[in-house]
């Protein structure tokens, strides 16, 4: 594995132990990584929604190289990116090659610019320490995990699997989630210092922690339902109150805390807008089921299977298979489509493929085949359907599930895809940050019933802004909601 990613994920967060005081900041990078992170940041942006343009990862980018002037890293302006990704997870990472990246979905949790500073500081410090080069056996342990995927298409060869294989392998580096105890709390002191150098108030990692630490209770409940498969490296885990006290005692020992630069009305004015949760020209996952309004797409996937929405594909994987959505321009038959699938997914194995079968799904052209075929974990139904979308447009799923499964349980979500009505496309509109004025007579219940949501209204509003149900507000006092915005254009 070239490198691992260090990241600030609730997960991360978790840890609890003694605090490493000491600095060890190196003077320069390693110019392997610094290319192999040059190389890779392509990737990653595209894998993980794209990356924000415009005023506001100008912003980021600003706040950032404040903070990480003071690592103690040479040139410090030359030597870290730092890059806002439209990704629907709350998180923050790094790679050992300094690049930074914060997702917006991250940022709409925070209060301040305070908050902002923090989180991109504690990045700065996993770089400025070194840490990756620690991590060697978390990275092993990550690829293990993602070895159905990589072996997936490291049996199948072609171009297919080889994107599948890169992917997984992509994963596994994203999921290095278990930090070393004294590696996080080195990294919180870095970016405290950080952050106190560059004039910021010290309270900024207690309010950003505390708002992870209400954001994972409330998912808690909510997401039970909820089928989104986040990538791994970006699962969200109940966080500790030791650690959040911790933060707050650290920022006490400063002497600073209550002083410095918060920025609150400026950090507000820059999310104001910023989407939270999916973006739709993306797709959208609503429990089980899957849109997209472009395409003009739906399907549902089994109870107890999760998907995990891509920028050119859905996975979608369970305890008894995976399976895979994609698709797009092709001018041909089905059979030719699905021939050159399987055959991309094969390689050089010599495996039967049936004759394709015609049907009609839900008034959709539509042809399937299943093969079998033995890996080194034993014997595997592969099928491909594909459906003719429109002239010269191809959609498919692609399964695998145990052999003598068939399509097993995907049986119902291949049965289950249709094409979505303009008014239901139309439908489909974002959920965005409103910040608002708060006017007398206002009251966390009046507010709370405008969130563009079915359900826990008052609870998410609450912890969005940091309040108790039973919560008085100031007129004048500014608040963050979830309404409904509009699609980009």
């Amino acid at each position: 594995m070239s490198k691992a990613l260090l990241l600030l994920s609730a997960a991360a967060l978790v840890a609890s132990g003694t605090a490493v005081t000491a600095q060890y900041a190196v003077r320069s990078l390693d110019p392997r990584l610094v290319a192999e992170a040059r190389q890779e940041h392509t990737q990653v942006v595209e894998q993980y929604g794209g990356a924000e343009t415009g005023p506001r990862a100008a912003y980021v980018d600003e706040v950032g190289h404040r903070v990480a002037a003071f690592s103690g890293v040479e040139n410090p302006a030359g030597t870290y990116r730092f890059t806002l990704l439209n990704s629907a997870v709350e998180n923050a990472f790094s790679v050992p090659g300094g690049y930074i990246y914060i997702t917006r979905q991250l940022m709409t949790l925070m209060d301040d610019e305070a908050e902002l500073a923090f989180a991109l500081g504690h990045e700065v410090g996993h770089v400025a320490a070194a840490h990756a080069q620690q991590r060697e056996q978390a990275e092993r342990r990550a690829v293990r995990q993602q070895l159905p995927w990589i072996l997936l298409g490291g049996i199948f060869g072609g171009n297919f699997g080889n994107a599948v294989a890169n992917r997984g392998l992509l994963r596994a580096e994203l999921q290095t989630l278990s930090f070393s105890r004294d590696q996080e709390y080195q990294a919180d002191d870095l970016g405290l210092r950080y952050l106190v150098a560059a004039g910021y108030n010290p309270s900024g990692g207690a309010e950003i922690l505390g708002a992870l630490t209400r954001n994972s209770a409330l998912q808690a409940r909510v997401q039970g339902k909820d089928s989104r498969k986040l990538p791994e490296w970006a699962m969200t885990h109940p966080l500790s109150e030791n650690r959040m006290q911790r933060a707050f005692a650290e920022a006490q020992s400063t002497g600073r805390l209550g002083t410095g630069i918060t920025n609150r009305d400026a950090f507000l004015q820059r999310i104001d807008g910023m989407f939270v949760d999916d973006d739709p020209a993306q797709g959208v996952i609503d429990g089980r089921t899957f849109l997209h309004p472009d395409l003009r797409i739906q399907f549902t996937v089994p109870v107890g299977y999760l998907m995990d929405n891509g920028t050119r594909a859905v996975d979608i994987s369970g305890s008894a298979g995976q399976a895979q959505f994609g698709g797009g321009r092709y001018n041909g038959t089905l059979e030719n489509y699905i021939y050159s699938a399987l055959q991309e997914l094969l390689g050089d194995r010599r495996v039967p493929i049936p004759q394709p079968r015609r049907t009609v799904i839900n008034g959709i052209p539509a042809a399937f085949t299943v093969t079998r075929t033995r890996t080194s974990s034993g014997v595997v139904d592969l099928a491909v359907v594909a459906y003719q979308w429109a002239p010269g447009t191809v959609y498919h799923f692609v399964t695998l599930t145990s052999g003598g499964a068939g399509l097993g349980q995907f049986a119902s979500m291949i049965q289950s895809i249709r094409k979505i009505t303009p008014s239901e496309a139309a439908a489909i509109r974002p959920r965005v940050i409103d910040v608002v004025t708060v006017a007398p007579g206002d009251t966390v219940q009046s507010l709370s019933s405008r969130m563009a949501y079915r359900d826990f209204k008052m609870e998410r509003f609450v912890s969005l802004n940091g309040l108790s149900p039973g919560a008085r507000l100031a007129p004048g006092q500014k608040v963050k909601l979830i309404v409904y915005g509009e699609r980009r254009s």
